[in-house]
């Protein structure tokens, strides 16, 4: 292949992102989301001043979120390569612009390891698993212990439904915190797998950190959590003004488990969420349209702002880049 027909193939390749990434967007706006349309009719009872207020604030808190993302990204890529700040951002936008036409955001590993030379691609999807797993450990161990508090207060009549929901609950948030701090385990059992164990020399990255490193990795994953957790706090705040906050916020985490679990495409993410939202608010306010509204705000503030940022991103992408 020419470097002339590169150079066109990976310019069609941008347009096709681009094209497609626009679309899914469009369409999401485009439609008659009744979630949306409540939402409007309810903040039409709320001072306008409160309303520019938090969501400004909550729009704050969105870069905040994805710039510990990139902090992150650029720490667990350091073992591979060093990449600049702007760099980092760069790759986690353009990997959020991938993510929304992906199941489970599958295409934000691919998004974001093309800003990295050819050669360290492959390592860098290992390197942001490491990322994402502490980030995954981070959501599971605060819903489980979430579901254990909601398990004992909403089906305590059940002894034994309660005992056994614990003790799984447990073990499980035991288990993923002595994996995720020992994760060159899974270097081990990848190098017993007979078709796997020839490509060690990309996934051995996941043994190179050390108990520290994993631990400041954590530490970034647990202030997004705080981040984002505090967005939903305050538009809570200005649509159930008169919520009693730790059973809200408890919810909320179980919330953040509960979706973390189901398979999805993010473009339909926004009805997925209201739902799950609508069956678990229930328990601690009667203001579901008020839930649903909260949650589907937030995801497109979350998703589709950074989504449209990273599409200015994604010119840059050099697809046929020999460079090591």
């Amino acid at each position: 292949m020419t470097t002339s027909t590169k150079k066109i193939v990976s310019y069609l390749i941008k347009a096709g992102i681009l094209i497609v990434a626009a679309w899914f967007i469009y369409r999401q706006f485009d439609k008659k989301n009744e979630d949306l349309k409540e939402f409007q009719l309810l903040t039409s009872h709320i001072s306008i001043t409160q309303v520019v207020v938090t969501m400004s604030l909550v729009v704050v808190l969105m870069f905040v979120n994805w710039f510990l993302e990139a902090l992150k990204w650029r720490y667990v890529t350091k073992t591979l390569i060093n990449i600049t700040m702007w760099e980092a951002v760069e790759a986690v936008f353009c990997g959020l612009t991938w993510a929304v036409t992906t199941p489970n955001r599958l295409g934000e590993y691919g998004g974001r390891v093309m800003f990295l030379p050819p050669r360290k691609r492959i390592h860098g999807i290992f390197a942001m698993s490491v990322g994402s797993f502490s980030q995954g450990a981070v959501t599971n161990v605060l819903g489980v212990l979430a579901m254990i508090w909601f398990s004992c207060t909403f089906i305590h009549d059940k002894f034994w439904l309660v005992t056994g929901i614990v003790s799984i609950c447990a073990a499980i948030v035991i288990l993923q915190l002595i994996f995720y701090f020992h994760i060159k385990w899974a270097v081990t059992v990848l190098d017993r797998v007979p078709l796997i164990k020839k490509y060690h020399r990309f996934f051995e990255i996941m043994g190179r950190y050390r108990t520290g490193e994993l631990l400041k990795i954590m530490g970034f994953s647990i202030a997004r959590y705080i981040t984002f957790t505090f967005q939903y706090f305050l538009v809570f705040q200005l649509l159930i003004p008169q919520m009693n906050v730790v059973p809200v916020m408890l919810v909320l985490m179980l919330f953040f488990l509960v979706s973390s679990a189901i398979p999805s495409l993010d473009l339909f993410d926004i009805g997925v969420r209201g739902f799950t939202a609508a069956h678990l608010f229930v328990y601690v306010t009667d203001q579901k349209i008020a839930v649903i509204a909260g949650v589907s705000s937030i995801w497109l503030i979350n998703l589709f702002i950074p989504a449209i940022l990273g599409s200015l991103f994604v010119l840059k992408l050099k697809f046929f880049d020999r460079t090591a």
